[in-house]
C-alpha cells in the first residue's frame, strides 16, 4: 500500500504520486488518472473506464457482425 499526502496547488488540492507509485501506473509526466468507484472504495487507473466500455462494445458488435461488416468494407 502507498500513502500520499494531500497538499496544495495553486487554489485546488492534489496530491503528488511517488516514482515507485508513477512506476506501477506506467505514468509520466502530463498523463492523465481516472478515479472511479469500486466496491468498498475508489479505483485509480490510468485507463479511461469509458473508453474501455466503448471498445468492449465494438469488439461485440464486430464480432457479432461480421458479414455485414465484411460488406461494408467492399
Amino acid at each position: 500500500m502507498l500513502k500520499f499526502k494531500v497538499t496544495t496547488v495553486g487554489a485546488s488540492a492534489g496530491f503528488i504520486l511517488p516514482k515507485e507509485a508513477m512506476a506501477r501506473l506506467k505514468l509520466k509526466k502530463g498523463d492523465l488518472v481516472y478515479l472511479t468507484e469500486a466496491p468498498g472504495g475508489y479505483r485509480l487507473t490510468p485507463y479511461d473506464p469509458d473508453f474501455e466500455r466503448q471498445m468492449t462494445l465494438a469488439e461485440e458488435i464486430m464480432h457479432d457482425d461480421r458479414e455485414i461488416l465484411r460488406a461494408l468494407a467492399k
